[in-house]
């Protein structure tokens, strides 16, 4: 209990200033309507992947079936929000794909994730930090690669991770990374073996 509650309000504390400048609430629609319906399967067999930032927990399931459950787990040093920023170490909130592995990552295995998804860059020009023009190359650079662009306002390079050269005392007690999620080495590796390119993960 203690690590959770050292969790929840260094969560608090970082994100109260975040949250007065980007709050205003019709920022989130778009990204809230989506988590919605995300955590209904797309098919019996479906195996997906659900990160609840409320209980720091990432759970795959087949369909509705629990397969395996991995808490507590790590995101962003200031929490979970629809809204991330570069340099904002906010974990993005969405529904997303498993795009890319890494399996020589300092964080012993990376499970890239396809964000900022066009949700996110349709809500950044709603709310002003994405211009018409960023907009309009957001969509040009995912055609042209296959993935979107990981340099912009919205940041990028989010995945889930293990600890690798990290701290595993740390990362028992504290949310530690720039955005992306962390499970243990062992836990990554397990993982790893029930996704695949495509995997859905909805963080919520």
């Amino acid at each position: 209990m203690r690590s959770v509650s050292r969790r929840r309000f260094g969560q608090l504390a970082l994100l109260a200033p975040f949250t007065l400048l980007m709050g205003r609430e019709a920022q989130a629609n778009l990204i809230e309507s989506m988590l919605a319906r995300a955590h209904v399967p797309r098919h019996t067999e479906e195996v997906w992947i659900l990160v609840d930032d409320r209980e720091a927990a990432l759970s795959i399931y087949r369909g509705n079936l629990l397969l395996e459950r991995f808490a507590p787990i790590s995101l962003g040093r200031s929490g979970a929000g629809v809204m991330r920023t570069q340099g904002g170490n906010v974990t993005p909130k969405g529904e997303f794909r498993v795009n890319r592995f890494n399996w020589e990552s300092d964080w012993h295995i990376f499970v890239g994730l396809d964000y900022p998804t066009p949700s996110h860059a349709r809500m950044a020009l709603e709310s002003g930090l994405y211009t018409e023009q960023d907009y309009a190359d957001y969509f040009a650079y995912y055609r042209h690669h296959g993935y979107p662009p990981q340099q912009t306002v919205l940041g990028g390079f989010i995945g889930i991770h293990g600890v690798g050269r990290g701290d595993p005392e740390v990362h028992a007690s504290y949310h530690w990374t720039q955005g992306c999620v962390a499970v243990t080495d062992e836990q990554i590796e397990r993982l790893s073996e029930l996704i695949d390119i495509g995997t859905r993960v909805v963080i919520r």
